[in-house]
């Protein structure tokens, strides 16, 4: 993959997933959290950061772009989240459905080349994944190899040191209210990158 691509980055979080994929492209990132997205505009200067709603920018602008990558809200489909609730009394919430909707839009509208990335969830899954890499299941329209990644362990029991020190962030000088969530919600950037450098150059 050689050529310069329009990307959309959605729910960009810190940028884990983007972290490798230089600056060769003109990526739009989307973010709700102004502080966060304050740390991914330092992080990626060259990239246009826009704070607000991803799934409704997707809606509006998915035509505008070659590439596509989502991280959908992901606590209401995991297994963790539901562990939790059933033995400390939480109460039952209904699974966001924007990842379903963001996958059927771009399977039957979008001609580019897209991603979502999601955890595994409590539930069977109402669309298969296209392929499972480590902690998580990815929806695409081209075919990735599955392939080990190192950093499993790490963010299982990781201390926010540690995963700083294994995606290459340094988050001491922010003032975020939970360092240790935006790292484990980041992306591999090494996972990041092989995906990006999976897609195909004939859409």
């Amino acid at each position: 993959m050689g050529q310069r691509l329009k990307i959309l980055n959605l729910y960009a979080g810190i940028g884990g997933n983007r972290k490798l994929w230089g600056i060769e492209h003109e990526i739009t990132a989307v973010e709700f959290n102004p502080q966060i997205a304050s740390v991914y505009a330092d992080m990626f200067p060259t990239d246009t950061v826009i704070v607000g709603d991803a799934h409704q920018y997707l809606l509006e602008h998915f035509e505008e772009f070659d590439f596509i990558w989502s991280s959908p809200p992901c606590p209401s489909h995991s297994r963790l989240r539901k562990h939790v609730s059933m033995h400390n009394g939480s109460k039952a919430i209904y699974p966001d459905m924007k990842l379903y909707e963001e996958i059927l839009l771009l399977q039957h509208y979008f001609k580019g080349n897209w991603v979502i990335e999601n955890v595994r969830p409590y539930y069977e899954y109402l669309i298969q994944p296209s392929v499972v890499l480590g902690r998580h299941p990815y929806w695409m329209n081209f075919k990735v190899e599955s392939k080990e990644f190192s950093s499993d362990g790490v963010i299982k029991n990781g201390v926010t040191q540690a995963l700083e020190f294994k995606y290459g962030y340094d988050l001491s000088h922010y003032d975020l209210p939970d360092k240790r969530k935006a790292l484990r919600n980041a992306v591999n950037p090494e996972m990041g990158l092989y995906i990006l450098q999976s897609t195909p150059v004939d859409k």
